[in-house]
């Protein structure tokens, strides 16, 4: 028996196709749930369906194109999900999108290129947000699990990204500090509307980094250091619970205690 018992949940996870997407939707699935892999590139999320469901021998995920800038997009596949399943029980805001340029140190970032990344990712999260809400109030009930991170609420640590051709991104700072504060502001402008709203922080992802980088990193923490996505999926389970129900406006911090 599952822990965190999702059976016939449909949850949409923006992103569905990336590193954390597919196995936040891989983890819904074996609980029983729905997962809609929703992701811009949807050759993509399909095969990442696809393999979920060989995998659990079921057909339980599926896939869908979604532009979270695009307000048509959202709406047209919030339409579809409905069409499917009769009903949407929380969207998990998991995309990372970001233009060509992101990721340069502080002093060569241009204005516009920062204009643009927060636009992109803060402003298309806003932007689903705001329409899964909506559908939602009208539902009666919901949940909007937000993507942010331990950047958002401490200072970044420079030292650990010296020697590498890493950076931590000004952007990136910016963008998950105001979801972060974004998630309070819907929970209170929704009260009472059956909407719940909370955000899950982790620290850092392993994702081939290297290794100078990682010793560094790991210093910090108390344990294992960089996590595995698949490190996060229990703390996802329970928020789509039912058992984390009084839980709201909250931002769960999972990073093995390295932001403390």
């Amino acid at each position: 028996m599952n822990a965190h018992d999702l059976k016939g949940r449909v949850v949409v996870v923006t992103g569905g196709a990336g590193l954390l997407g597919q196995c936040f939707a891989k983890a819904i699935a074996i609980a029983g749930g729905l997962p809609v892999l929703a992701d811009v590139r949807l050759d993509a999320a399909e095969d990442c369906s696809r393999q979920i469901n060989e995998t659990i021998g079921e057909e339980q995920s599926c896939a869908i194109g979604i532009d979270i800038t695009d307000k048509q997009s959202i709406t047209k596949a919030i339409d579809e999900i409905k069409s499917r399943f009769g009903r949407i029980d929380a969207l998990v805001s998991n995309a990372y999108p970001r233009n060509e340029k992101y990721g340069r140190r502080f002093e060569d970032v241009a204005f516009s290129d920062f204009c643009e990344n927060v636009s992109l990712h803060l402003g298309g999260y806003f932007l689903a947000a705001q329409q899964f809400a909506s559908f939602f109030k009208e539902q009666g009930d919901g949940h909007i699990i937000t993507m942010a991170s331990v950047y958002g609420i401490v200072a970044p640590r420079f030292e650990i990204y010296e020697n590498t051709e890493m950076t931590m991104p000004v952007e990136y700072a910016a963008i998950k500090s105001a979801l972060i504060h974004l998630n309070k502001y819907m929970l209170h402008y929704f009260r009472g509307s059956g909407i719940r709203f909370n955000c899950l922080s982790p620290g850092g992802i392993l994702d081939h980094q290297p290794k100078p980088f990682m010793e560094k990193y790991n210093s910090f923490a108390q344990s294992k250091g960089m996590l595995s996505p698949e490190d996060l999926t229990s703390t996802l389970l329970f928020l789509l619970s039912e058992k984390s129900k009084y839980l709201n406006g909250q931002n769960i911090v999972v990073d093995d205690g390295w932001s403390v």
